[in-house]
């Protein structure tokens, strides 16, 4: 991080003609010992300032073994001898109520840096619109640091679903045809992968079963264990079982194919332009944070996203890593929370519902 050079600090000395009651001369000295004392307390926090914290603490609303764990680890491992902290993050997982337990804590965390939580936009920018009482405000209880990773969400249907079906089209006539069997897994109620899922089925005129999760590796098990027709969740969090032959990713929502799964085509060019969309993975501070201890944040996580090994690790997740600065960041919150609340009022869910 660039250091602003400052010129020294001089105390203009008095001018002894100017001044030759000597009664003022110890009045004059104290408060020069005072502006002195000032001063080497100013420096001395500043110093402080930038050397760090010894440890970050990374919260994550999921569990450990998906997408965004492996972004929170990676990113983590390599803040270590930054500016911002001396030793490698620590991620915490803590999983449930859709990544908001996590975000509840990071919200009366120390506003000092030794906190950051890493979360999926939706929480941020979908959840205002679906949760009425909300633990935490978006805006007001959390700075943004950085954009981590894009994301695309994939469509996967396991041994349930025959072994014809291998497109979007051909998944719906299944689920119109079989509807006590007609389902689909998401993450968690109110995500985005959520919400691709019931436009699918809405605009398709398709009724299929919403069976939320917490967090995607349990969905993606019972999938491939044939206890569920289909999941919504990153695409990432397939590849694995796509590529073993356990289950087939028929679709994914970016708008163009992921560099990941080539082979697979994109709800776009099936026919769904209306399910395009990338989410990303971003790390948020406690309000109040101070402004340097964000940018110091900030650049040493960027400085993580382009170091080989961690783009080389979120590409294995379906992952590419992709920093930004807080106000872009920022930016797209906002953006995603106006296109998504019509989106959410028209499908009708709220958390009550």
């Amino acid at each position: 991080m660039n250091q602003t050079s400052m010129a020294p600090i001089e105390l203009a000395r008095p001018d002894a003609s100017a001044d030759p009651q000597p009664a003022n001369a110890p009045r004059r000295a104290l408060l020069g010992a005072s502006l002195g004392a000032t001063l080497l307390a100013t420096l001395g926090a500043g110093a402080a300032r930038a050397q760090g914290v010894d440890q970050v603490k990374i919260l994550y609303g999921f569990p450990p073994g998906s997408a965004g764990d492996t972004v929170a680890r990676r990113v983590g491992e390599k803040l270590a001898g930054s500016a911002y902290t001396r030793a490698a993050g620590v991620v915490e997982n803590k999983p449930g109520a859709g990544g908001r337990i996590a975000l509840d804590l990071g919200k009366i965390a120390p506003a000092d840096g030794s906190t950051l939580v890493l979360t999926p936009f939706s929480c941020m920018s979908i959840y205002p619109h679906i949760y009425s009482k909300l633990a935490y405000d978006p805006v007001r209880d959390f700075v943004p640091v950085s954009i981590a990773a894009i994301m695309h969400h994939g469509l996967a249907i396991g041994p349930m679903v025959p072994a014809s079906v291998k497109t979007v089209k051909e998944f719906l006539a299944w689920a119109k045809a079989n509807p006590n069997q007609a389902s689909y897994g998401s993450p968690a109620a109110g995500s985005t992968p959520h919400f691709i899922g019931a436009l699918l089925g809405m605009n398709n005129g398709v009724d299929m079963k919403h069976v939320p999760y917490r967090g995607s590796v349990p969905g993606v098990t019972d999938v491939v264990g044939g206890q569920l027709a289909s999941m919504v969740t990153p695409s990432g969090d397939f590849i694995p079982n796509h590529r073993a032959g356990k289950l087939r990713l028929i679709a994914t929502s970016g708008a163009a194919r992921s560099p990941f799964t080539p082979d697979v085509a994109t709800f776009a060019e099936q026919g769904f332009p209306e399910l395009t969309t990338e989410e990303w993975f971003g790390f948020y501070a406690p309000a109040r944070t101070p402004a340097a201890t964000v940018a110091a944040a900030n650049s040493a996580i960027n400085a993580a996203l382009k170091d080989k090994s961690v783009i080389d690790s979120l590409a294995i997740a379906g992952l590419q890593a992709s920093g930004s600065t807080p106000e872009e960041m920022s930016r797209s919150q906002r953006a995603e929370f106006d296109r998504w609340g019509p989106l959410v009022k028209r499908i009708g869910f709220t958390a009550e519902s």
